[in-house]
């Protein structure tokens, strides 16, 4: 029976708060003791406790040390009890660095595990999705798996009709409504690969990454609703189609009855292809290598790389991971705020949560529209249980105020998620509080899009430290490496790492094998052959616990120290005018960079001169007289991408005079104007 007499005293934690000592050698100015047990009903009830009471382990340490040890095992089981194969597989992994090949000779197809399965049986009438528009006047809809099955079938024979085959790629570009599910679903059917592109993107965005993917057609819609007002989306279609030879068909959606020009001969209605076909689809029959998507990256630092996944191992972890992570139970009803867009929403709106015949909320729109109380409404009337969203969202709640969480009873929820950046301790105990009645855990989550799924994070039987995803997840081994490819002693910070590979790891760069090598394997190839590099840094404390502090380039050099970027942020944002912050370094002869501070204060706080040395101060307090910032600006919004990470590259290059570069990803490009020229 697994030890559950309170998870601080297996682990040998102590509570409390304290600063580390400062040394010039480390860029980990605090640590962070305030531990958060495991609610006891929570743990004992939760899906890997179950597990593990099967297995016989009597602690989570324990767990987690043999799962990453037999991690070829592990995910065989996994691989056995999460998906449905048409034909087993012969070998579990196949492992020839860099390249991965996991349940070599399996049939599989993650559209029937997704869909077909839960159709056919007993979940039928089970709603897959309720979707809520953004404009107020319109209906919530409810979409059971039958309903699915039937609305994916049409389209994937539809989509046959054009000529799509196996192995042709499909631009998805749409906002959150269920066709855009429906779409990549149609597609892993019949054996296409999509290539879902987020609908914020310029033309010039969709454009690049069609070419680079030769699609055969693309999915989009007439418009799309953004605080309350139809946009229309089309259009950018047909600038960015304009010289992509591979593109036959576009398909439009009509979502905001927007007139658009329709080409004859080339653009397809929606629903006037989907209502002459049947609804009846055999899902193709799928090596379990074979290419299930393509996903690029944002394209702020160079050329997007296409990401590739497959059908096999989308069928296991992004299932498993939630499964145990989120403790999704078949009452649940499960929130990831996510766009489509981005891995988030495919790993997390469609395949996972799908694959365990979970329900699933999709919302349209703004979470402010028509104001801060929209999504507390949502989570009350729909009774949504399990939440998944972006520090982002967390950090703007808190810049409108504690008043908004008490518009709607919220106690439906029973366990709460991050995703998407760094979460800071300040806003971890502001949801904790505000979204958690001060008493639900944070799966503070740490993944990418080559990952898939999940790979540090806690359970919900694992002890929390605000801002911190805890340990590696049970089946990885997650290290934090120096550059001499040792693994960092506590207190100090290094590379994240893989050493081991897992199911649903990028398997290649769409066309570009050399840059696929370099960037991930390049750097401890030497030393650790097969030694995945995440180009992520973090730091270990001394009880093992992971602080994810951002890109290996988002680093400050200050006096002959290394601070985090992430970690100053925290700091400001510890002080309770603060709602968020950014923190570039300026080139400085003296000390080679100085600390200059972007802040946004919280709604109601007026921006005065004598604030800026209080909050100065306040850092220095929090992490000693080398983390001061030399400058604070109070600006209204700071760059981020649409997946929500703070864009410092763009914020430097905007406050020292120098290009900014491509902005395409931005979910705010007009904020980059609003950065002054640092003096």
């Amino acid at each position: 029976m697994p030890d559950l007499r309170g998870v601080g005293k297996t682990w040998g934690f102590k509570g409390g708060y304290k600063l580390a000592e400062q040394k010039a050698t480390t860029s980990v100015l605090y640590e962070e003791t305030r531990v958060f047990e495991a609610p006891r009903d929570l743990a004992e009830n939760s899906n890997v406790m179950q597990w593990m009471k099967k297995k016989g382990f009597k602690s989570e340490r324990e767990m987690r040390a043999w799962t990453g040890q037999n991690f070829i095992a592990f995910w065989d089981e996994m691989a056995k009890t999460y998906a449905d194969w048409f034909e087993p597989y012969a070998q579990v992994l196949n492992w020839q660095p860099p390249y991965a090949k996991w349940f070599v000779g399996g049939k599989i197809n993650v559209a029937y595990n997704a869909v077909d399965r839960h159709a056919a049986g007993a979940k039928k009438d089970k709603v897959a999705y309720i979707f809520v528009p953004e404009p107020v006047d319109q209906p919530t809809q409810k979409i059971t798996y039958a309903d699915l099955a039937k609305r994916v079938n049409k389209l994937a024979n539809g989509l046959k009709s054009l000529g799509v085959a196996k192995g042709d790629r499909v631009s998805i570009y749409m906002p959150m409504i269920p066709e855009t599910p429906i779409a990549m679903l149609a597609c892993a059917k019949i054996g296409a690969i999509h290539s879902v592109v987020f609908s914020g993107f310029s033309a010039g965005g969709l454009n690049s990454r069609v070419l680079d993917a030769e699609s055969k057609v693309v999915i989009t819609t007439d418009g799309f609703f953004r605080r309350g007002k139809p946009l229309p989306l089309k259009p950018n279609v047909d600038e960015a189609t304009a010289n992509t030879p591979s593109v036959k068909n576009v398909v439009v959606v009509k979502r905001a009855g927007i007139d658009v020009p329709m080409k004859a001969g080339k653009d397809v209605w929606y629903h006037e292809l989907v209502a002459k076909q049947s609804d009846v689809c055999e899902s193709e029959k799928m090596d379990a290598e074979d290419r299930l998507f393509i996903l690029y990256t944002s394209g702020t630092t160079g050329k997007p790389k296409g990401i590739e996944h497959v059908h096999g191992g989308y069928c296991v972890t992004p299932a498993q991971t939630l499964s145990w992570v989120f403790d999704i139970k078949d009452s649940d009803v499960w929130w990831c705020t996510a766009d489509v867009g981005w891995i988030t929403g495919h790993s997390y709106v469609v395949y996972g949560p799908l694959c365990l015949g979970a329900t699933s909320m999709i919302y349209e729109g703004s979470p402010d529209y028509p104001d801060f109380s929209r999504w507390f409404k949502i989570i009350n009337e729909n009774k949504v249980s399990v939440l998944y969203t972006a520090p982002t969202a967390v950090r703007m709640f808190m810049k409108a105020g504690d008043k908004w969480p008490k518009t709607h009873d919220i106690s439906c929820l029973r366990l709460l998620g991050s995703v998407g950046e760094p979460i800071n301790p300040e806003a971890w105990i502001w949801y904790r509080n505000n979204f958690g009645a001060g008493k639900l855990p944070i799966m503070d989550t740490w993944w990418q899009t080559e990952t898939g799924c999940f790979l540090v994070s806690p359970l919900p039987i694992t002890p929390l430290k605000p801002g911190s995803p805890t340990f590696p997840l049970p089946g990885f081994n997650v290290d934090i490496l120096d550059e001499d490819a040792n693994p960092v002693p506590p207190g100090s910070g290094g590379n994240i790492v893989s050493n081991s590979p897992w199911p649903s790891m990028l398997r290649a760069f769409f066309r570009d094998e050399v840059r696929y090598k370099k960037e991930y394997w390049s750097t401890y190839w030497d030393i650790r052959p097969g030694t995945y590099l995440a180009g992520d840094k973090a730091t270990k404390d001394k009880d093992g616990y992971f602080t994810i502090q951002g890109r290996i380039d988002d680093v400050l050099k200050v006096a002959g120290h290394r601070i985090s970027n992430a970690e100053v942020e925290s700091a400001l944002v510890s002080h309770p005018k603060v709602a968020e912050a950014a923190v570039i370094g300026k080139p400085d002869e003296v000390k080679g960079e100085v600390i200059v501070a972007f802040v946004i204060l919280k709604t109601g706080i007026e921006a005065t001169e004598d604030l800026k040395p209080i909050l100065a101060k306040h850092v220095r307090t929090v992490l000693g007289p080398v983390a001061y910032p030399e400058v604070v600006y109070f600006v209204n919004d700071v760059p981020k991408t649409r997946s929500g990470k703070i864009m410092r590259r763009v914020i430097k290059a905007k406050a020292l005079g120098n290009p900014v570069g491509d902005i395409s990803a931005l979910a705010n490009p007009e904020s980059v104007e609003a950065i002054p020229l640092i003096k």
